[in-house]
């Protein structure tokens, strides 16, 4: 039929023929390629960026679902479907395509207006009638791709990311995260905790839950800097009455199981990094009041405007077993998640109280943390919960790495006083000083080792470790209580600080994602007393795959002996106990002081001081009668340099 419709509309005429083929080719391609992509699943990835990357994970089946779903055609009114417009072609190009699937080659960013949140664009990534949301601006570009590669490798794709700047956007799209305007117009760079920009951050995220409850989804809106471990939303389906869950910054547990926190007992605040609302009208009231109030105070913290709303009325009960307190205006249903499997950066890193209670934890945010955003960053690497692209597991000149050595009567005998606690700081300290001037000299990335505290970091007085919380002393405790992580990994001036020094997190060699010809190229290095007779540098490896080397060798001696090792991926020394006499250049030397003296921060805080922190010196060694105490003046109060 068709065949003789051509025949007789065309009347011989080639311009005619021409026209009628390229159409019908056109539509047999089209049909093919919708047919092979969304119908047989095999998503079409491009060899550029993103194919490449870790955060690029293999797409299966079980990704193609809502991609069916969405683009069958409408059954009613073809205007319509579901009672809003029908998604066009490349609203499906956009909001159907698996997760992690980049746009095929050859596609235009789409116009602005295309990412616009709408109810159409909810239901195109909902599931089970929940939404899952995190937001930022671009300098979190790595934290959202971390917490999207979480949530996908777990099975849950029902995700949405809010673009605070046009340059996320379209980092975001072009790597295929289903990704949506906030309209925010914010600067791309890391705003900084307690400023101006960190409360338009926080009224924004108080917006957009006000204007997504009312398209009838639950919501579950998430930080940025926060890992989900387990999938959350089978745990927040056992609470269906619930209004509102709510993470907080709880650090000792009132309950030893999975249940829902005593509220009755609860001390701590209750943080809005985690929490989940459902579209009910106590809900929508909540979130209006909260959003006017931070609309009429520029400077209010949206997480304490949220807490003087839940606080408005708290109580009573709703049952004896939910775990539920009716809250804020006396009829929304509140319940507070554990801080022992949702983490906090205490429960999680420093008291490590899921272990303890054998449970397996949901989530951790970084909170209880110091160093910034570096500092989160570097939190989550120890952690190995932080997917870095694939130069970070390969750096250039190789890496370094050392056991450490701490005695039996450092870590663990005695009391656990200030004394004893700098006392263990100091001697790892020290070690780890040798350490950074061994890896400037080998131009190589020093894997920092576990480091052990004996008492908590927080920001005021307290007794060394909170009385009640489960923290064990000796901890082995993050990098951050005690290094300044954001000042080590800035770019400092050559001419005043030297060559800069990388470095990797004590975790790192053990991570899976380290490729297996880093950590099978391993140069173990022996270190001998140079005055005995069995200590020689030798040309090859001993018997025992070692190779031996004297302490207290020179500048001179390690750059002549290691430069033949440069292929050498990581160089394990058996102790950083005086295998360096120091350098030789002096101009260098000082340098490198003036460098690694500011990589140490404070500890905090002696009780009922007004200036109870006491700052950490990387060269106490160097000074007779040093000893841990706070300022006595304000004058005093400065880091030793």
């Amino acid at each position: 039929m068709a065949w003789n419709l051509f025949q007789e509309r065309s009347n011989g005429n080639p311009v005619f023929v021409a026209v009628y083929v390229t159409l019908l080719v056109g539509i047999v391609f089209s049909a093919a390629y919708v047919f092979s992509s969304f119908y047989m699943g095999k998503p079409v990835f491009y060899s550029g960026e993103a194919a490449s990357s870790p955060l690029v994970p293999h797409v299966d089946s079980s990704q193609t679902k809502q991609s069916l779903n969405f683009s069958q055609p409408a059954t009613n009114d073809s205007a319509t479907q579901n009672g809003f417009p029908a998604p066009q072609l490349k609203n499906q190009s956009i909001w159907s395509r698996p997760i992690w699937e980049p746009p095929p080659v050859g596609t235009k960013m789409p116009h602005s207006k295309e990412f616009q949140l709408t109810k159409a664009m909810v239901e195109f990534r909902a599931e089970d009638n929940v939404i899952i949301v995190t937001f930022g601006n671009y300098a979190f570009m790595d934290f959202i791709l971390n917490w999207v590669k979480h949530l996908t490798d777990l099975g849950v794709f029902n995700l949405l990311v809010g673009a605070m700047d046009t340059k996320l956007l379209e980092a975001l799209y072009w790597k295929g995260i289903p990704v949506f305007d906030m309209g925010s117009n914010m600067n791309t760079i890391d705003v900084g905790w307690g400023s101006p920009t960190f409360h338009k951050m926080g009224r924004e995220k108080v917006i957009l839950i006000d204007a997504i409850l009312p398209f009838g989804y639950e919501l579950l809106m998430c930080d940025t800097d926060m890992v989900w471990l387990k999938n959350p939303l089978p745990y927040l389906a056992r609470f269906p009455e619930a209004d509102i869950l709510t993470s907080s910054d709880q650090v000792i547990p009132t309950v030893t199981d999975d249940r829902l926190e005593i509220w009755q007992q609860v001390t701590g605040a209750y943080n809005i990094g985690i929490f989940h609302w459902r579209p009910t009208d106590s809900a929508k009231k909540m979130v209006k009041e909260w959003k006017d109030m931070l609309l009429a105070d520029e400077k209010m913290w949206d997480q304490n405007g949220f807490n003087v709303l839940i606080h408005k009325s708290l109580g009573p009960s709703i049952d004896e077993e939910s775990g539920l307190v009716y809250a804020f205006d006396g009829n929304l249903k509140f319940g507070i998640l554990p801080a022992s499997i949702f983490c906090s950066g205490h429960t999680y890193f420093i008291q490590a109280m899921h272990q303890q209670l054998k449970l397996e934890p949901y989530a951790v945010h970084t909170t209880f943390q110091y160093a910034g955003t570096e500092g989160k960053r570097h939190r989550l690497r120890e952690g190995m919960l932080f997917y870095d692209q694939p130069e970070y597991y390969d750096s250039p000149g190789g890496f370094l790495s050392f056991k450490p050595y701490i005695p039996k009567h450092l870590l663990l005998d005695g009391k656990h006083t200030v004394e004893s606690h700098f006392a263990l700081i100091n001697h790892q300290m020290k070690q780890i000083r040798t350490a950074l001037s061994i890896a400037s000299l080998l131009n190589r990335t020093l894997v920092m080792p576990p480091l052990w505290c004996r008492l908590d970091r927080l920001w005021f007085g307290h007794p060394g470790v909170l009385e009640g919380t489960m923290t064990r002393q000796p901890f082995l405790c993050p990098l951050d209580h005690v290094f300044e992580v954001n000042f080590m990994l800035k770019q400092l001036s050559e001419q005043d600080f030297g060559p800069g020094i990388d470095f990797r997190e004590y975790s790192f060699l053990d991570n899976p994602l380290l490729p297996k010809m880093v950590k099978e190229s391993l140069l173990e290095v022996e270190l001998c007393d140079e005055r005995s007779a069995h200590c020689h540098i030798a040309n090859e490896k001993s018997d025992h795959g070692t190779f031996r080397f004297p302490k207290h060798s020179s500048e001179e001696t390690f750059i002549s002996v290691f430069s033949a090792y440069k292929d050498v991926k990581v160089i394990r020394f058996s102790s950083m106990e005086d295998p360096f006499q120091g350098f030789t250049d002096k101009e260098r030397e000082t340098k490198f002081r003036n460098r690694v003296k500011h990589y140490v921060g404070i500890w905090c805080c002696v009780q009922n001081r007004d200036r109870g922190h006491i700052y950490y010196d990387m060269y106490w060694d160097e000074k007779p009668g040093w000893k841990p105490a706070p300022p006595s003046t304000p004058e005093d109060d400065h880091p030793p340099w």
